[in-house]
Parts: structure tokens; sequence; C-alpha cells
């Protein structure tokens, strides 16, 4: 009988050596599941956090994110920040990092990092559930059960404010919806008085015989004192036969506006021509044509003469207060302005 070749009982072996192997590789996947808990989750977050945060505030941007050259992070309200800066000082604006020089041309968004940043989970402020940071705001507007709301009756005069899961309730109790049309009348007419005047103002300005109006740039300048502030001015611009130019400053005329968070940008509307008689004035300002912040309609006033041919300076009426720093950032602010002529 032929015996089996040496080389056989080797298979038996090699057997072994592969459940052996196999035994060995599935250590590490029970050890990997010991690690891939809630805990280390929450680490991997954290250190997601430190690495993908503004390098100016140290917080996750909300929403775009800026990089200089040499890949530092910056969040969009930082970096118009960091740009405004600049401007006050009349200087070039650096990367808090590496002090490269930044600018919108030199700065480039940086779409993975917006990408990761939006998976990331971050707690809901009222019921304090995670979710994705995309999907927070929808949730925290829309289906929180412990956002805050108004009663459905607030229309009629409720001033009920409260829990979503509580508005049901409240709803049903509500004693507004069982009120007399005389009681419920009061409201309703304090609430279309406003409407009407606001309406009625624009239709008598528009009914105006002499309107005109201009699209302005106001460009920024520099004072000749020991410390240069910064102004912005328009060109000169022709209405109602005379010559006017609109000035704004900075947190009126602050001698370091650098030094204060709050910023705020105050105009003036200038005639430069003189006057044989007075004019009195009405305007608005407006976000112009290439204007990148929304304004606020706001009627203004004033008699012009030769006594008093500066207007009061008025706020700029910006609908978002972040947006002062991103007017500052650009190399020039555009309004336009509509100017009625009041007849005597």
């Amino acid at each position: 009988m032929a015996e089996a070749p040496e080389s056989e009982p080797m298979a038996s072996s090699s057997v072994g050596a592969v459940r052996v192997d196999v035994k060995d590789a599935d250590e590490p996947l029970i050890k990997k599941r010991k690690i891939t808990d809630k805990e280390g989750s929450d680490k991997l977050e954290h250190r997601l956090g430190g690495i993908l945060c503004c390098a100016v505030c140290l917080d996750l941007p909300p929403a775009a994110v800026y990089q200089c050259s040499n890949g530092h992070l910056m969040c969009a309200p930082c970096f118009t920040h960091l740009l405004a800066d600049a401007r006050l000082r009349d200087e070039a604006a650096s990367c808090p990092n590496c002090r490269v020089e930044i600018s919108k041309t030199t700065a480039s968004r940086n779409l993975a990092v917006e990408k990761t940043v939006s998976e990331l989970p971050s707690e809901c402020k009222f019921c304090t559930r995670v979710f994705p940071r995309h999907s927070l705001q929808h949730h925290v507007e829309n289906t929180c059960d412990d956002r805050i709301t108004s009663c459905r009756f607030a229309c009629i005069g409720c001033p009920w404010r409260g829990p979503a899961h509580e508005g049901g309730a409240h709803e049903l109790e509500c004693a507004h919806p069982g009120k007399s049309a005389a009681d419920v009348v009061s409201v309703l007419a304090d609430r279309d008085k406003r409407y009407r005047d606001t309406y009625n103002q624009v239709l008598d300005l528009l009914s105006y015989e002499k309107i005109t109006f201009n699209d302005l740039q106001l460009k920024p300048y520099r004072t000749e004192e020991f410390l240069h502030k910064l102004y912005y001015e328009t060109s000169r611009f022709t209405a109602f036969g005379h010559q006017w130019v609109v000035k704004a400053y900075v947190n009126k005329n602050q001698r370091d506006p650098t030094q204060s968070s709050q910023r705020e940008i105050t105009y003036q509307l200038i005639v430069k021509s003189k006057m044989a008689s007075a004019l009195a004035v009405q305007w608005v300002v407006l976000r112009g044509p290439y204007g990148e912040a929304r304004l606020q309609p706001r009627v203004c006033s004033h008699t012009f003469h030769d006594a008093a041919p500066d207007a009061a300076p008025l706020p700029l009426p910006l609908a978002d207060e972040a947006d002062t720093n991103r007017l500052l950032s650009n190399k020039a602010i555009h309004i336009r302005l509509i100017m009625f002529l009041s007849s005597k």
C-alpha cells in the first residue's frame, strides 16, 4: 500500500495555522467594539470640533468657511471682521495664525470643511436633543416641542407665549375667541392703523411733484489728523438744482473704532451749493443695485438752508447689525437715495 507523501500532513498543520490566524484576527474586532462606544464617539466629535473651528473665535463656523493661502480656517463673521479692522487701521489684513496677507481675492472657501461641520452633532437649546448642524435650525424653528411660540389668537390680542407643547392646551382655554366684536375691534384697529399710516406715508411721498433718486457709492477716505480717521463720502450729485454729498462715519467718528465690539455706521446728507431759500426735503436710503446689505426703509426729513446745510447724523438702517463689518470690508458702500421736495 502506497504511503502518503510527506507533504500531506502539512495540510492539517496549515489548517491549524489558519484557525489560529482567524482566532487572532477576531481579537482586534472585540477590542474595536469596546472602543467604539458613546464616549469614544464624543471624543472624536470633540477632536473634530477643535480641528475644524475658526482660528479667530475658536467656534465651529455656522455657514461659510474661508481659509488663508496656508489653510487656516475662519468663519464668515470673523473673516469680515478682520477685513473691517484692517480698513479702519488703514493696513492690510493678515491671518491671525500665520500672518500671511488675506483679502477677498486671496482667501478661498473650503467646501469640504463646510460639509463636514454641517454633519457634526449639535444640541438644541430648547429640548437638548442632538441633531446634525444642517438640520438643527429647522428643528428649532418648526418642530421642537419646547420652542417658544405665540398663541394662535395673537392676531386678536392674546399675549400668551410659551412652549409649543403647551400651545394646544392654552388655545382650548384661551378666552380671546369668545370675546365680542366690540372687544376685539380695538386691537384690530390699532394694527390696521400702523399699516395704514405706513401705506399712506409712502403714497403721500410718491405723490410729490419733485422726486429724484441717485445710486451712490460711499468710498473710504482718511482725515489729515495725526491719527487718521476713516470716513466715507460720495461724489457730488445734483438734486433739485443743488449740489449734494453724503458722508458716513463709523461709531459716530469714534477715535479708534477697532476697540469697540459694537459698530455702527452713521450717515449725513449735506448740501454743498449756496441756497436762495430754504428747502424742506424728505429722503429714504435703500440698498443700491450692487449693495450687499439689506436696509430698512426709514423716512427722514430736514429743512436745508445756508445756516443749516447739514442734516443731523443718522444711523444707517441696517436690517442686520452683523452687516456692518461686511460693509466696512468692501471697497465701497452702495446705496440708493430717494429724495422728495416738500411743497410750501
